[in-house]
């Protein structure tokens, strides 16, 4: 991490605690797992979140109101259109991005005049894993 995305205290613990978990975590998971840190107010944790959403460490996972962090934080730019592939069994999450995709993407919202300010594709399904289990 660059001088420039020095973190606080605060937003490196919640950075470390999404980075160490196994799956996607609430605002409200990640204040119960740093409560022994001194976390004692969903606000905290909330202006954690909203530094490292700025900074592109993270991404919220609309559809689950959760967060991960970001697989390839160097590789994204503004514009970026970010993808996800969640497991709805195991809760793996699987980021990733497609110039193609992105390059439809903005040429739709450019016909209809559309100001896209963030994209994220969220695909929900079973990994190969869920799936070769459940046909067992």
């Amino acid at each position: 991490m660059t001088a420039a995305h020095k973190l606080t205290r605060n937003q490196s613990l919640v950075f470390d605690a999404l980075k160490a978990a196994d799956e996607p975590l609430s605002a409200y998971t990640i204040l119960d797992r740093l409560r022994d840190d001194g976390f004692r107010a969903p606000l905290q944790v909330y202006r954690a979140l909203d530094t490292l959403l700025d900074r592109g460490l993270v991404h919220r996972l609309d559809s689950l109101k959760a967060f991960v962090p970001c697989a390839h934080p160097h590789d994204h730019h503004e514009s970026a259109t970010i993808a996800f592939g969640i497991c709805g069994r195991c809760a793996r999450v699987w980021e990733f991005s497609d110039a193609v995709v992105e390059e439809r993407l903005r040429g739709w919202a450019k016909a209809e005049g559309f100001c896209p300010q963030r994209t994220a594709i969220e695909i929900s399904g079973l990994c190969a894993d869920c799936a070769r289990a459940g046909t067992a």
